[in-house]
C-alpha cells in the first residue's frame, strides 16, 4: 500500500483526511500482514456509491430467484427456466451476466443432482426427486449481484432433503464468520467443520469470489481451511460465499462441454450462495 501522511486526503476517495478515515485500519492491517496474513488490495474496497449499485443489482438477482421459486416444478425443462431468467432480468432493467461470459451460452447456470456447478440449460426435463441449483447473476448499471438457491422437485428423499439443508446451513455458518479483521480462513474453517461433521465433503476446486464492479474479483473464497489464515476482511469488501457440499468425495470432473462440473463419484451435490458486504460492525447479505 502507498504511503500517505496523516493530513493527506484518504486513498478511498471519501474527501476526509487520512488520519480521520482509513489510517487506523491500515495500521492494523500492517500488523496483521507481519503476522503472515494478506491485506486486501485497495481497489477491491468499494465506495459508498459502488456499494449502493451492487446492492441494487443484488436485489434484481433476488427478485429473479423469487420468480423461479414460484414457477419451478416437475415436467419443465431447464431451457424454460433459462428463458424465464433471461426475460425477467431484462424486464427489471438488468442484463444476465452469464450469457456469453467466456463463451458460456446461456443466461443462468442450472445444476441437477450430481452436477456441482455451471450446468448448462438444455431440453432436460426436471423429474420428481431431483435437487436443482439455480445460479443467477445480474448486471444493473454496471454492477453485479450473484446468488443461487436449491430446489427439491416433487417428493425428495430424506437423504436429498438433508443434503440440501446442510448445504444451506453451511452458507449461513460461513456468513456468520464475516466481520472486520476476520479472515477468509475463518469462513472456510466453519463451513468445512459443519459439512464434515454431518458426513459430507466440501468442494475445493471452486469457491466464492469477490464481485461488484466485475463478475469475478479478488478474493477467492475457500470453503475449507484453517482459522486466521488468508485474506483479511475489512469494511467495503463485497464477495460471494457459495459452498458446494457433496454426498461423497469432494473431487469434481468437467464434462466435454467445458463447463459442467460433476462429482467424481456421481453422488449428489448441493449449493447455496449469497453476495455479502463486510460492514463496520459485521456483515450485510445483499442478495437477501
Amino acid at each position: 500500500m502507498g504511503k500517505l501522511s496523516r493530513n493527506d486526503l484518504c486513498w478511498c476517495g471519501s474527501g476526509k483526511k487520512y488520519k480521520n478515515c482509513h489510517l487506523k485500519q491500515d495500521e492494523k492491517l500492517s500488523i496483521m500482514e507481519m503476522e503472515g496474513l494478506i491485506a486486501p488490495p485497495r481497489e477491491i474496497i468499494k465506495t459508498p456509491e459502488q456499494i449502493e449499485g451492487i446492492r441494487k443489482s443484488s436485489q434484481v438477482t433476488k427478485k429473479v430467484l423469487d420468480m423461479v421459486a414460484e414457477r419451478i416444478k416437475e415436467g419443465i425443462t431447464t431451457d424454460e427456466i433459462n428463458t424465464w431468467v433471461h426475460e425477467y432480468t431484462l424486464e427489471l432493467g438488468a442484463i444476465p451476466a452469464p450469457l456469453n461470459y467466456m463463451g458460456y451460452p446461456k443466461s443462468v447456470c442450472i445444476s441437477i443432482n450430481e452436477v456441482v456447478c455451471h450446468g448448462i440449460p438444455s431440453d432436460r426435463v426436471l423429474k420428481n426427486g431431483d435437487i436443482v441449483n439455480v445460479d443467477v447473476t445480474s448486471i444493473l448499471d454496471g454492477y453485479y449481484g450473484d446468488a443461487s438457491r436449491m430446489f427439491i422437485i416433487g417428493e425428495g428423499s430424506e437423504e436429498a432433503k438433508k443434503l440440501v439443508r446442510i448445504a444451506k446451513e453451511c452458507l449461513y455458518i460461513g456468513i456468520e464468520q464475516v466481520k472486520p479483521f476476520a479472515t477468509i480462513g475463518d469462513i472456510g474453517f466453519a463451513i468445512q467443520k459443519h459439512a464434515e461433521s454431518n458426513g459430507y465433503s466440501v468442494v475445493r476446486e471452486y469457491g466464492g469470489h469477490g464481485i461488484g464492479v466485475n463478475f469475478h474479483e479478488e478474493p477467492f473464497v475457500d470453503h475449507c481451511g484453517h482459522r486466521t489464515t488468508g485474506m483479511i476482511l475489512v469494511p467495503g469488501m463485497t464477495f460471494t460465499i457459495e459452498p458446494m457440499i457433496n454426498e461423497g468425495i469432494y473431487r469434481c470432473k468437467i464434462l466435454d462441454d467445458g463447463w459442467t462440473a460433476i462429482t467424481a463419484d456421481s453422488k449428489r451435490s448441493a449449493q447455496w450462495e449469497h453476495t455479502i458486504l463486510v460492514t463496520e460492525d459485521g456483515v450485510e447479505i445483499l442478495t437477501d
